[in-house]
């Protein structure tokens, strides 16, 4: 389904059409479970079910559009993730390998695109281990599919905190995974890493000399 679709399906779920409100859970809840699975690990499924009740019940108060809608759901998700280590005072990502975070269902649940070598078991596992910033951001911006206003807006961050933080994952990726793999993953150069509509390219080529965290848009 298009962006235009889900973006009538948003407003069509505002007005209480439950067929709308799933084709936006199909979209959305692949994302989450996996930005919630690298927070609280084998958790994710009640963190993001927690979600879920909040984001039904205040569904009509939502002012914004589909992009607005996506980082409004990963602020949840991330409240009550945040909410679930606290009381559990749990590391987070310590407890799920990465092959099941990467397997997760959801009820309906669609394939996620390819995320040119991000989105792999072993590289899901690397952004598991980058320091929070870094993951979170790498995250929003690639799995959620976020823009850096956005991502910022669910970190409570400036958007350009949130590109070096998503420029220093990707290169600290790049170092880390296979040749082939890092090519998607590289901020220096011609590397990309597509959001999963793959209308947006998140790391642009890095031409000037300097650290390059200008080039993620």
């Amino acid at each position: 389904m298009d962006e235009d679709e889900l973006g009538r399906a948003l407003r069509a779920a505002q007005d209480g059409d439950e067929e709308s409100f799933r084709v936006l859970y199909r979209d959305v809840q692949p994302r989450l479970i996996r930005f919630a699975g690298a927070l609280v690990g084998a958790d994710a499924e009640d963190v993001t079910s927690e979600a879920w009740l909040q984001i039904a019940r205040d569904l009509r108060s939502f002012r914004g559009d589909l992009d607005g809608f996506r980082g409004w759901t990963a602020t949840i998700t991330r409240h009550r993730a945040l909410d679930h280590l606290r009381r559990k005072s749990r590391r987070p990502g310590s407890d799920l390998p990465a092959e099941e975070l990467v397997a997760l269902p959801a009820a309906g649940d669609t394939e996620l695109d390819a995320l040119d070598g991000i989105a792999t078991e072993g590289a899901l596992r690397l952004i598991s281990e980058l320091p929070r910033d870094q993951a979170e951001a790498v995250l929003l911006r690639v799995v959620v599919g976020l823009d850096a206003k956005s991502a910022g807006k669910v970190l409570g961050k400036r958007a350009g905190a949130v590109r070096t933080a998503a420029y220093r994952g990707l290169r600290r990726l790049a170092e880390r995974l296979p040749e082939g793999a890092a090519e998607g993953a590289s901020g220096a150069g011609a590397a990309r890493a597509a959001d999963p509509g793959g209308a947006r390219p998140l790391v642009k080529g890095d031409k000037s000399g300097g650290t390059g965290a200008e080039g993620v848009s």
